[in-house]
C-alpha cells in the first residue's frame, strides 16, 4: 500500500521502453527476464536492472498471483460504503485493513465515507463479519452492502 509520502512524491516518468516491460509483465508476471529481453530488445541484466528501478521507484508494488475465488468456495463478494465519525476515521480505516476479509479500501470523497470490498465463504460468513467485526467499530454511522453479481472486468494492469 502507498504511503502519504508516496502518494504525493512526483510521478516518475517511464520511457517506451519501462513501458513495454511493463505491459508484457501485465500479460504474464511470470515471464522470465531472457524472454522478456528478447521480446523488448535488450539484454536479460538490462531488463532486470530495470524491474528492479521499477520498482525501488514504486512504480511496480509487487509481484502477485490472481486467484479466482469462486474456485476455491469464496461464493460472496460484496462492496460496502461505510459511513463514519470524522475523528475515528482512521481508527476505522486502519482495523478494517487488517481483516482477512477486506481485499481493498478507500477513503472516497464526501462526508467520511470507506468504500470496501471484501470477499465471504457464503451469506453467514459475510453477516458474522457485519455484526462482530463491521458494526461495532467505534464511530462507524452507517452501513451501504451492495452484492456482486457479475464481474465483467477487473484491474489487472493499468494503461499506460
Amino acid at each position: 500500500m502507498q504511503s502519504a509520502a508516496d502518494q504525493y512524491a512526483a510521478p516518475v516518468e517511464l520511457d517506451d521502453i519501462d513501458r513495454k516491460i511493463i505491459q508484457a509483465l501485465n500479460q504474464n508476471g511470470r515471464i522470465s527476464y531472457t524472454d522478456l529481453a528478447k521480446d523488448i530488445g535488450l539484454s536479460r541484466v538490462a531488463v532486470q536492472a530495470r524491474i528492479n528501478s521499477l520498482m525501488e521507484q514504486g512504480v511496480i508494488e509487487r509481484f502477485t498471483a490472481v486467484i479466482n475465488p469462486e474456485r476455491i468456495g469464496i461464493t460472496v463478494s460484496a462492496f460496502f460504503n461505510v459511513d463514519v465519525e470524522p475523528k475515528h476515521l482512521y481508527e476505522v480505516a486502519a482495523k478494517l485493513a487488517d481483516e482477512p476479509f477486506v481485499t481493498s479500501l478507500y477513503h472516497m470523497s464526501g462526508p467520511s465515507k470507506l468504500h470496501m470490498h471484501g470477499l465471504f465463504k457464503n451469506m453467514r460468513e459475510m453477516e458474522t463479519f457485519m455484526k462482530d467485526k463491521l458494526y461495532v467499530l467505534p464511530g462507524v454511522t452507517g452501513v451501504d452492502c451492495q452484492l456482486l453479481i457479475n464481474r465483467y472486468k477487473s484491474r489487472m494492469g493499468m494503461r499506460l
